[in-house]
């Protein structure tokens, strides 16, 4: 068994593409609109659906946002630098929300960043505190 993706619902899909695409630098991977149920699929991702995780955009033609709730958390990806990470996000015009620096009651260096409908997306310096999660690779 493996995670296949995340599904988040997004108010303005070509927004949210935007973001993904040129703000975190991910690929769109495929994308299908479904008239007849007036809402449209996009997965992006760092690499093909069989061998990564990806992020599924739901766009519901005729809803425009979307109440988060408190249930909800982030989406978390791994950086070689998040302080570097924020600043690039910066440029690119997106939204930083907690500067990169260690975390709170750690050492691991850790950064947030929201897209355009709210969702928080968490940086996680590669190798930078002794709480870091650690992968077998």
């Amino acid at each position: 068994m493996r995670m296949l993706h995340t599904m988040l619902r997004v108010g303005n899909l070509e927004q949210s593409l935007n973001f993904y695409q040129n703000v975190l630098g991910m690929q769109l991977l495929r994308q299908h609109d479904y008239p007849e149920g007036r809402f449209s699929l996009a997965f992006v991702g760092y690499g093909d659906e069989a061998d990564h995780t990806v992020i599924e955009l739901t766009h519901n033609w005729d809803t425009e946002s979307y109440d988060l709730g408190s249930g909800y958390g982030h989406i978390a990806i791994e950086v070689e630098d998040a302080y570097a990470a924020c600043e690039l996000v910066k440029q690119r015009g997106g939204k930083v929300t907690r500067e990169a620096g260690p975390m709170m009651h750690g050492t691991t260096v850790i950064a947030f960043v929201e897209d355009p409908d709210g969702y928080k997306i968490e940086f996680i310096q590669k190798n930078s505190g002794n709480d870091s999660v650690k992968y077998d690779k």
